[in-house]
């Protein structure tokens, strides 16, 4: 999938106008103008376009406390709640439509190690972190202020310090008595 095409499911899952009404999407932006740019053949226009980006990632880095590794590998409709203190390491992986609010920070345990992998439609809440060589599924939620340093199962809770599961999201079909019940 393109960069343009990862930009335009970003900007789906933001408000109208987002560059006026949210500052991290400023960050969004700059991660997949540098990822175009690492894309491109080497060159001078290359160079150009890499000093146009490493300025305005320390600015937007500096002005929103937002910081996205060029080298994560970021799926298509990130979505940023609330800017300041994100921080995304650059081993980490995260699927498709995830979302982070303020004070995340996913990143290795220990120098040199590795970062977390996470899944599609994760949702991180405020001031929780991921560290470690850890995989957290799809669908999974990490609640605020948590830290996640195992594994975290499909559609899973985790919350706390060390995180622990608390619940798996129940299908609908899971809440319906069976008929013979009924």
């Amino acid at each position: 999938m393109s960069i343009d095409v990862d930009f335009k499911a970003d900007l789906a899952r933001y408000p109208r106008r987002p560059f006026l009404r949210e500052q991290s999407i400023w960050a969004v932006y700059v991660y997949r103008f540098g990822r175009r740019v690492a894309d491109r053949h080497p060159g001078i226009i290359r160079n150009i376009q890499f000093a146009i980006y490493w300025t305005m990632f320390r600015i937007v880095q500096t002005i929103t406390g937002i910081s996205i590794s060029l080298d994560a590998k970021i799926g298509p409709g990130l979505r940023i709640y609330h800017f300041g203190n994100v921080f995304i390491h650059s081993d980490a992986v995260i699927g498709r439509n995830c979302t982070l609010r303020q004070g995340v920070t996913i990143g290795a345990a220990v120098t040199g190690g590795r970062a977390p992998e996470v899944a599609d439609d994760v949702e991180f809440g405020a001031y929780a972190q991921a560290f470690g060589d850890i995989r957290i599924a799809s669908g999974a939620k990490i609640g605020a202020m948590s830290l996640v340093i195992t594994d975290v199962p499909a559609k899973a809770t985790a919350v706390g310090v060390p995180a622990r599961i608390i619940a798996g999201r129940a299908t609908r079909a899971e809440f319906e008595k069976p008929a013979e019940m009924a």
